[in-house]
C-alpha cells in the first residue's frame, strides 16, 4: 500500500538545504532514494527503519528513524511518524545522525 508523504516545515528547509548545495548531491540523492521507499514500503530493508524510543509525535504518536545513508560519517536519518491520516507518513526531520 503506497503511502502519501508530508513533511513539517522544519523537514523541508532541511531538504532544502540540500537541495541548493552542489556539493550535497550525492546525500540529496540517497536521502530522495529514502524517500521513495518509504513512500512504498517503510519496512524496506534497506531502509533500516526502527522505533526511536526517546520522541513521540506532536500527538503521542511512535516515531521511526530511517536510514538515507549507512557506514558513511554524519550519516543522514529520516525521522518520521504515521499519520495524521491513514496512508500518511509525515517526515519530522531530515539530519545527520544524532
Amino acid at each position: 500500500m503506497p503511502f502519501f508523504i508530508d513533511m513539517t516545515l522544519r523537514a523541508r528547509a532541511e531538504l532544502e538545504v540540500l537541495e541548493n548545495n552542489p556539493a550535497s548531491a550525492k546525500r540529496l540523492k540517497a536521502v530522495r532514494k529514502a524517500l521513495f521507499l518509504l513512500e512504498t514500503n517503510p519496512r524496506h530493508p534497506g531502509l533500516n527503519t526502527h522505533k526511536f524510543s526517546s520522541l513521540t509525535g506532536p500527538r503521542g504518536e511512535e516515531i521511526f528513524e530511517a536510514y538515507a545513508e549507512n557506514n558513511t560519517p554524519g550519516a543522514y536519518r529520516i525521522f518520521w511518524h504515521y499519520g495524521p491520516d491513514n496512508n500518511v507518513i509525515t517526515i519530522i526531520a531530515i539530519t545527520p545522525h544524532p
